[in-house]
C-alpha cells in the first residue's frame, strides 16, 4: 500500500492542502509567491494529461468498436453477448444519471466547500451557453470539420465519427481492416504511455495543485471532497446492488445462491481491485456454484471481462454529475443524453487500462460533453481509491449476472427444441 501510487498521489493532496492552508493562515508574501509558482507545475502537469484526450480517446473508441464487432462476429453466443452488454450498459447508465442527481438533490455539496473547491482549485467559471434545440443538437452530431471540434473539445461529434470509423473498419477487406485497427490500436497505447508518464509525476503535480487549493481556500475544500468520496461510493455501491438484482431476476437464480457464486469472487474483486484478476474464480463459481455449462462461461467471461464493465458509465457519470454540481452547472436532457453515449463509448473502449488511467480518459470527455470543466479531475482522482474497488465489484457481479441471463436464454431454446 505504501508504495502504490495511489497512497502517495493521497499524501500529496493532503500536504498540499496543509501547507497552502498554513501560509495562508501565516500570510507571508515570499511564501504566497512562492506557492503561486510552484502551483503553476501543476498547471502544467494538468496540461500534459489533457493533450491526450482528444487522440486517446478517439483511438479507443474506434479499436474498442472494432475489435467488440471482431469478436462478436465469431458466434452466435458472442453477439449476443454483445448485445446484452449494451443494454446492461445503457441500464447502468440511466442510472447513473437518475441516482446522482437525485442523491445530490437530497444531499447537496455544502455551497461554502463547493465554492472553495472551485477557488482552490483556480477552476474557470463554467459558461452556462443557451442549450441548442433538438435540431440544432442533431445536426451538430456530425462534424463538418473533425480538426475543429477536436481543437474546440467538442467531444460528442468526434465520438460519433469515432463509432461510425470502427464499425466502418470491419467491412473493410481483412489485411486492410486489421492494419488501420493496429493502427489506431498503436495510437492509443502511445497515448496511454505518455498518460503513464505523466501520472508517474501525480504525486508532484497534485501536490503543486493542492497547495493553490490550501492557499486559497484553507481546509475549506476537505469537507467537499469528503463529500464527492462518500457520493461517488455510495453511487457505485448501489449499481453493485443492481447488478446482482439483475442476475436474480432476469437469469432466475435464487437469490442465496447468487450470493454464494458471487462472495468468493468477491473476495478476489475487494483484494485486487482488478477484473481480469477475478476471471478464474468467476469460471469456477459459474460452473460449481450456478452449474453454467463451461462452452458458456468459456464464452461469455472471457468476453465479459474484455469489453464489458458495467460500473464505468455509472462511476464517471457520478463524477461528472458531482463536477457540474459544484460549479452549478445544470445539464439539459440533451447534454445527459450526449453525456450517455460518450459514457458508454467510453467505457468499451477504456476497458482494461489501469484504474487512474481510465478515470481521467474516461471522466474528462463526459465533462466536456456537458459543458463541465475539468480542472477538478486531479484532485477527485487522488482520493478515488475507495469508489475504485466498488467498481471492481460491481463490474464481476454484471460479468456474472450476464452469464445467467444467457445460460436460461440458451436453456430455454434447447428445452424448446427438443
Amino acid at each position: 500500500m505504501i508504495r502504490s501510487l495511489s497512497f502517495w498521489v493521497l499524501v500529496a493532496l493532503a500536504a498540499g492542502i496543509a501547507l497552502g492552508a498554513a501560509a495562508e493562515a501565516v500570510g507571508n508574501p515570499g511564501a504566497t509567491s512562492l506557492i503561486e509558482g510552484v502551483e503553476a507545475v501543476g498547471g502544467l502537469w494538468l496540461n500534459a494529461l489533457r493533450m491526450t484526450i482528444v487522440p486517446l480517446v478517439l483511438a479507443l473508441i474506434v479499436n474498442g468498436v472494432a475489435a467488440t464487432a471482431d469478436a462478436a462476429s465469431t458466434g452466435r453466443l458472442a453477439a449476443r453477448a454483445a448485445g446484452l452488454f449494451l443494454i446492461l450498459l445503457l441500464v447502468a447508465a440511466l442510472y447513473g444519471v437518475l441516482a446522482s442527481q437525485g442523491l445530490l438533490t437530497l444531499w447537496p455539496v455544502d455551497p461554502e466547500g463547493a465554492a472553495a473547491l472551485r477557488v482552490g482549485a483556480n477552476a474557470a467559471e463554467a459558461v452556462t451557453a443557451a442549450a441548442p434545440d433538438f435540431k440544432v443538437w442533431l445536426v451538430g452530431l456530425a462534424p463538418a470539420n473533425l480538426v475543429k471540434a477536436a481543437a474546440e473539445d467538442a467531444i460528442l461529434p468526434l465520438v460519433v465519427f469515432g463509432l461510425f470509423l470502427g464499425f466502418a473498419l470491419t467491412r473493410l477487406p481483412a489485411e486492410t481492416g486489421q492494419m488501420l485497427t493496429r493502427l489506431f490500436g498503436g495510437l492509443a497505447e502511445a497515448m496511454i504511455v505518455i498518460v503513464r508518464w505523466v501520472l508517474l509525476a501525480a504525486p508532484v503535480g497534485v501536490f503543486a495543485l493542492a497547495l493553490g487549493v490550501g492557499l486559497r481556500a484553507g481546509l475549506g475544500a476537505t469537507g467537499a471532497l469528503v463529500h464527492y468520496v462518500v457520493f461517488v461510493t455510495a453511487i457505485t455501491a448501489g449499481v453493485c446492488v443492481l447488478a446482482y438484482l439483475i442476475g436474480v431476476a432476469a437469469g432466475r437464480v435464487a437469490p442465496g445462491r447468487f450470493a454464494r457464486a458471487c462472495t468468493p469472487v468477491w473476495v478476489v474483486a475487494f483484494s485486487t481491485q482488478s477484473s481480469l484478476a477475478c476471471l478464474p474464480a468467476m469460471v469456477e463459481r459459474a460452473q460449481d456454484n450456478l452449474a453454467i455449462p463451461s462452452r458458456i462461461t468459456g464464452v461469455v467471461l472471457p468476453l465479459a471481462v474484455a469489453v464489458f464493465r458495467f460500473t464505468s458509465p455509472v462511476a464517471n457519470l457520478a463524477v461528472v454529475c458531482f463536477v457540474a454540481h459544484v460549479h452549478g452547472v445544470e445539464p439539459t436532457i440533451l447534454q445527459f443524453a450526449a453525456a450517455i453515449v460518450v459514457a458508454l463509448a467510453v467505457s468499451v473502449g477504456s476497458v482494461g487500462l489501469p484504474g487512474q488511467v481510465s478515470f481521467f480518459a474516461s471522466v474528462a470527455p463526459i465533462c466536456l460533453a456537458v459543458g463541465a470543466p475539468i480542472e477538478l479531475l486531479p484532485l477527485l482522482l487522488a482520493v478515488e481509491v475507495i469508489p475504485d474497488i466498488f467498481r471492481t465489484v460491481g463490474n464481476v457481479t454484471g460479468d456474472l449476472a450476464a452469464t445467467v441471463i444467457l445460460n436460461r436464454r440458451q436453456a430455454a431454446e434447447a428445452e424448446a427444441a427438443a
